[in-house]
């Protein structure tokens, strides 16, 4: 590159009104009265932002492709188009009750980051790629981050198109519902390096004054589903003693679940987030209770520990209230380190843009943890007001947006431009 070309892309920023803008229409896809985003994976919801998208990826002169899973894919070209493309990006689906950055703004400041080197006339020697991921956020369809896995190797695309959500309606369905069936083979694309910029949702950066996050890996994860079986009985008529009731064990197992990660601090967390009696009435005691569980720590380890300590909890809870408590682990994903030397890119973005900045251990499931096998990976993080998240009152300030969108444009420069090796 010219001289005036390295001075010409060390001094550019993004234009952090523009994805504030960007930011703020989308929202209106799934918005929610409380300000929040509805819009579950393959919805309609999904189907109108996923058209914003391309049509604003085509606006900017990207060419953009679909795979079988729906992963949308919009190219820039660079000077030598045998290199890898740069990738990056996130995911545009939300929780029931999501916020309007989570996973949003990773994917617009992708589109950022293309606008901002179109408006600024600059070609990068390697191609680019901002990517929205399908199903990260695993709130209808689980497995999460199911197609950035299935990139990865760890599913079968068949294996994600039967799966199922709660109405029964399967991914290939919900796909075809929308038009987001893609032609592309999964995992077939090839990528040189994958970055994603994400808010923390947690409360470590705001706490400590920090813009900039250098996401170093992440924590390890388990699902399990769960089904305690008592007995149903007369609330009025059953005695106390007498009583197998599949609700009170559950409380007895939520805390000891509790008990358990507590006992493996710093890092380790249980989380019970679904629970339901099956054929619930006023005046029956509980006879059935599905639940779900999500532990997660960085260290590998801890997760067997935890598991054991458990199945061991299950156990006694069991045999002391004469019931039955199956566990079924649905899902594990090992604890994953990142890519140094792109872990390092980003940090001397962030040094050479001014900002605070700290290394981090992400304590969410994120799809660069899933490309990180594949692809050398990493991450930026961003603050979100009290770490809060996967809540209608997520909210980041468009000040520490722009500054993530400038660091994610000055990593990818130095990527897209680094030497062949």
């Amino acid at each position: 590159m010219a001289e005036m070309s390295l001075s010409k892309t060390h001094n550019l920023r993004a234009d952090g009104a523009r994805l504030w803008a960007t930011i703020l229409e989308t929202a209106a896809f799934g918005g929610t009265p409380a300000g929040g985003i509805n819009r579950l994976t393959l919805s309609a919801e999904d189907g109108q932002v996923r058209d914003w998208f391309r049509e604003a990826c085509e606006a900017a002169g990207l060419t953009v492709s679909v795979d079988a899973l729906g992963t949308q894919y919009a190219l820039r070209p660079g000077r030598d188009m045998a290199r890898k493309p740069i990738a990056f990006g996130s995911h545009l689906d939300t929780q029931p009750t999501g916020g309007k950055f989570d996973g949003v703004l990773g994917v617009l400041a992708g589109l950022e980051v293309m606008r901002s080197l179109n408006d600024a006339g600059i070609e990068t020697d390697a191609p680019l790629l901002v990517v929205n991921w399908t199903n990260e956020e695993g709130s209808r369809f689980a497995p999460a981050m199911m197609a950035s896995a299935a990139y990865a190797g760890d599913f079968t695309t068949d294996e994600i198109l039967a799966k199922r959500d709660a109405a029964g309606t399967t991914v290939a369905e919900a796909l075809d519902a929308i038009g987001y069936r893609g032609v592309e083979a999964v995992g077939t694309r090839e990528i040189g390096a994958f970055v994603e910029l994400h808010i923390e949702q947690g409360p470590i950066l705001e706490a400590e004054g920090k813009t900039i996050g250098v996401v170093e890996g992440g924590q390890g994860i388990m699902w399990f589903d769960g089904v305690i079986t008592g007995f149903e009985s007369h609330a009025g008529t059953t005695p106390m003693p007498r009583r197998r009731d599949a609700l009170l064990a559950l409380s007895e197992f939520a805390l000891a679940a509790e008990r358990i990660a507590l006992a493996h601090a710093p890092s380790a967390v249980a989380t019970i987030g679904e629970a339901a009696i099956l054929a619930p009435s006023r005046n029956v005691v509980p006879g059935r209770v599905a639940f779900t569980v999500d532990l997660r720590d960085p260290r590998s380890a801890t997760l067997d520990a935890m598991e054991a300590d458990l199945a061991e909890a299950a156990a006694e809870i069991a045999g002391r209230r004469r019931l039955e408590i199956a566990l079924t682990r649905i899902w594990r994903k090992e604890p994953v380190p990142f890519d140094p030397a792109i872990v390092a890119a980003i940090d001397a973005a962030a040094e050479s843009l001014g900002h605070a900045r700290r290394r981090i251990i992400s304590g969410a499931g994120h799809d660069a943890c899933n490309l990180a096998a594949k692809v050398p990976a990493a991450m930026i993080f961003v603050p979100c007001k009290d770490g809060i998240s996967h809540n209608e009152a997520e909210s980041a300030t468009q000040a520490d947006c722009a500054a993530g969108a400038d660091v994610l444009l000055q990593t990818v420069l130095r990527l897209a431009n680094a030497p062949r090796t």
